[in-house]
């Protein structure tokens, strides 16, 4: 169990990651091993190298975590194989750009049922578990600056990660005190798709000029978040929405009218 000395230490943990073996998910799943806990991914299709550290290598179990059915068969695989379910990463999620006037009914659908039914599912499938459980559990819902301000392009998504944050909300109300429930409010990411959406190296780098961090997140950043979120660390925080973005995005005034903020120091 969790050290009393280091509580980063998630020996003897069992930590559940949907959508775990491939970008923002394998790194999220990379960093709980490292921590010390039994790590389960999940997804349609195994990766063709599980999430391994110093070697010792995340458990895969099929899903569809958009079918109610496949998140109940996943806890149970998990407490058959573990006997137990301390942290489940709500993770697998995303959307292709698409045009909100023309994508078809069951386009949306899709999406919707991926980024918001399929995290409830999985939550109540670890409730199962967790309250069973005399020191409970801990879920974080790994959801999206595009919850929280306009997403053109990918409005379905937008919308469900904003009733993801709604979600994580009541249930934190709902689940306490066994159950502890957070939101990862991710920004923009560099995964190894991030060409997909910015073109190249070029277009990478100009998005990365409009956060005042000056870089994008990569999933090393949410994987850290991830794991404070579900340390004793985070003992006393519950149905908070915690925001990743790396200072947000510049203003587009400052942008319109080509000024710079005043970065100088102040005697």
């Amino acid at each position: 169990m969790t050290s009393p000395t280091n509580p980063l230490d998630l020996s003897g943990r069992v930590v559940l990651v949907t959508g775990g073996g491939k970008g923002i998910g394998r790194g999220i799943s990379e960093r709980f091993l490292t921590a010390g806990a039994d790590v389960v991914v999940c997804s349609r299709s195994e990766p063709e190298n599980l999430p391994s550290v110093a070697g010792r290598t995340a458990v895969y179990t099929h899903a569809d975590v958009r079918d109610p059915d496949s998140a109940f068969a996943v806890a149970e695989f998990v407490e058959q194989r573990f006997g137990r379910l301390d942290v489940l990463i709500n993770n697998a999620g995303g959307a292709p750009h698409t045009d909100a006037a023309t994508v078809s009914p069951r386009f949306s659908k899709a999406i919707v049922e991926l980024n918001l039914l399929g995290p409830l599912y999985f939550a109540q499938a670890a409730h199962r578990l967790m309250h069973r459980q005399e020191d409970g559990g801990v879920i974080v819902n790994v959801s999206s600056v595009s919850g929280v301000r306009p997403s053109p392009g990918t409005a379905a998504y937008g919308a469900a990660k904003a009733g993801m944050n709604s979600l994580t909300r009541t249930l934190a109300v709902e689940w306490a005190p066994k159950i502890r429930l957070n939101s990862v409010i991710v920004g923009l990411v560099r995964t190894e798709q991030a060409h997909l959406h910015y073109g190249d190296e070029a277009g990478v780098q100009r998005v990365a000029d409009t956060i005042p961090l000056g870089r994008m997140a990569d999933a090393s950043d949410v994987a850290d978040v991830c794991l404070f979120l579900a340390s004793p660390m985070s003992r006393y925080v519950s149905g908070a929405e915690l925001l990743m973005h790396g200072g947000g995005e510049m203003p587009a005034f400052l942008r319109a009218a080509d000024t710079e903020p005043d970065h100088a120091p102040v005697n």
